[in-house]
């Protein structure tokens, strides 16, 4: 769905830039887009580097684990279906840690392991769990107390201040988040509405709920 919305949006560029007489704009523009791309990539891979190596330097030390052992009880709140031990606790956690440092691309692959943990306990294949409802809205909108890749972004096109956002982003995110559960713990009430009944239980076998064989009837020759 995303690459057909990609490919339509590039099919419109290139219609209204051939209507219009434009093709020179439009071909400087693809070129300029590319380099941009690149050069913010290459930006980028610094300050990735480093706090992905600040990360597994806090993992080695211990930090992480005390992160996960403070976020165990939340994760607990946010996931009842979840069994205590379950492997998808421990990507879960990694993720919420991983978010909170605002490394968005170490975030990913454990919310993707996470996804799937969580598959292994979902009776229907084909729907998504609240479990994996509520993982998906807090990994979208997770307090980030460090904004990794902003503050490179920042950097790499000549901020004064690159970390001037961390407030804000803490504070944005922080309400971001406390709605993103909000929806949640409400769809959730709204689906267990919305479940049938289960059927009653009757007791007494086949005659009691009134399926009782029919005796035989004589047939006169």
């Amino acid at each position: 769905m995303i690459n057909a919305i990609w490919l339509g949006m590039i099919v419109i560029g290139f219609g209204f830039a051939a209507v219009n007489g434009r093709m020179d704009e439009f071909t400087a523009a693809v070129f300029d887009g590319a380099k941009n791309g690149v050069t913010v990539s290459f930006g980028l891979i610094s300050v990735l580097v480093f706090w992905l190596g600040i990360m597994r330097i806090a993992e080695d030390a211990g930090l992480l684990r005390r992160i996960a052992r403070l976020l165990g009880p939340l994760v607990g709140f946010l996931f009842p279906d979840v069994p205590k031990g379950h492997p998808a606790i421990g990507y879960i956690l990694s993720n919420m840690s991983a978010n909170l440092l605002g490394l968005g691309n170490a975030a990913t692959p454990m919310g993707i392991k996470a996804m799937q943990e969580l598959q292994t306990l979902n009776p229907d294949k084909y729907t998504a769990t609240p479990a994996m409802c509520t993982l998906l809205a807090l990994n979208t909108a997770s307090i980030t107390l460090i904004p990794t890749t902003l503050i490179a972004i920042r950097l790499n096109y000549g901020s004064t201040d690159p970390a001037a956002i961390v407030g804000t982003t803490l504070a944005a995110t922080a309400v971001a988040t406390v709605a993103a559960i909000a929806a949640d713990r409400v769809c959730r009430r709204l689906t267990l509405l919305r479940k049938p009944p289960k059927p009653p239980v009757i007791r007494g076998g086949p005659a009691a709920a009134g399926n009782a064989p029919l005796p035989p009837t004589s047939v006169k020759g």
